[in-house]
């Protein structure tokens, strides 16, 4: 593609003249930087560093799933049925499950290390922090599958999270807002009560407005105009074709943009209680 400009500058001369020839130019290059970063992948990554950093994404990811779930001790039947609820959500072949199965195991068996599996991770997609932040958004679920996080799961959470390149402020950030996030499932705000977790419609009240701001990272007396910057920088962290083009395996993008759906109805919420239209 490095020539196309001067075929179509030479094409537009030969039919225009000069005026052919500069816009056959332009046109050219155009041409050349669009097909150009086609065949490199989406947003000009080369498939096979899109492959590499999907399967370390992967690999990473039930091998650290495995590891957190038996961090207490054992692994509760909630936390077995959520690592089979994500693979179907990921609609995996046989052949897929099979391979997470294995690596699930490999993680929660005694003599495993995280250290390798990190490693390898980091060296392969880990210079990415959208990357790296879906991990962890990932492995917060596992953790919280029986409707707890336990303070063991937490240490090790962190543990994770310092040797993928995380501050202990910004993982407590993180936690924080995926934490809050996880109340704002299926677009409605989620409650405890004695008898359970509960929903309500988004209606404003004192804990889900609360809630709400921590689930977007700010605080209550954020202005406008910077709680809509923080929605949109969220928003597009989940946006498809960023993530797909930043080596996230595509199967799992449904999974990352239910988080969206979380963001968004969190945002709602506040824009209805400050009467942002």
């Amino acid at each position: 593609m490095r020539y196309i400009k001067y075929v179509v500058a030479i094409l537009g001369y030969i039919y225009f003249g000069f005026w052919g020839a500069l816009f056959g130019f332009f046109f050219g290059s155009w041409l050349g930087n669009r097909f150009g970063q086609t065949s490199a992948g989406v947003f000009g990554i080369n498939p096979k560093t899109r492959q590499k950093r999907q399967s370390s994404f992967i690999k990473a990811l039930f091998l650290l799933m495995g590891k957190l779930a038996k961090a207490d001790g054992r692994i509760s039947e909630a936390e077995i049925k959520h690592a089979e609820a994500f693979m179907r959500q990921l609609e995996m072949s046989p052949e897929h499950r099979k391979e997470a199965i294995r690596l699930f195991k490999e993680g929660a068996s005694p003599g495993f290390s995280i250290d390798q599996a990190i490693d390898e991770f980091r060296a392969n997609a880990g210079h990415v922090a959208n990357l790296r932040q879906l991990l962890v958004m990932y492995l917060v679920g596992t953790a919280m599958a029986d409707g707890k996080m336990d303070a063991v799961e937490q240490e090790l959470l962190r543990e994770i999270a310092i040797k993928l390149g995380f501050s202990e402020q910004s993982f407590n950030q993180l936690l924080m807002m995926l934490q809050a996030q996880d109340q704002f499932a299926g677009g409605h705000y989620h409650y405890s009560t004695g008898g359970g977790r509960q929903s309500e419609s988004a209606s404003t009240t004192a804990s889900s407005l609360s809630s709400a701001y921590q689930a977007l990272g700010v605080t209550e007396d954020v202005s406008d105009s910077v709680l809509k910057k923080k929605y949109r920088k969220l928003m597009g962290e989940f946006h498809p074709d960023r993530l797909i083009g930043q080596g996230l395996p595509e199967d799992m993008i449904k999974v990352a943009t239910e988080r969206a759906k979380e963001i968004q109805a969190a945002y709602d919420l506040i824009k209805k209680s400050r009467g942002i239209k």
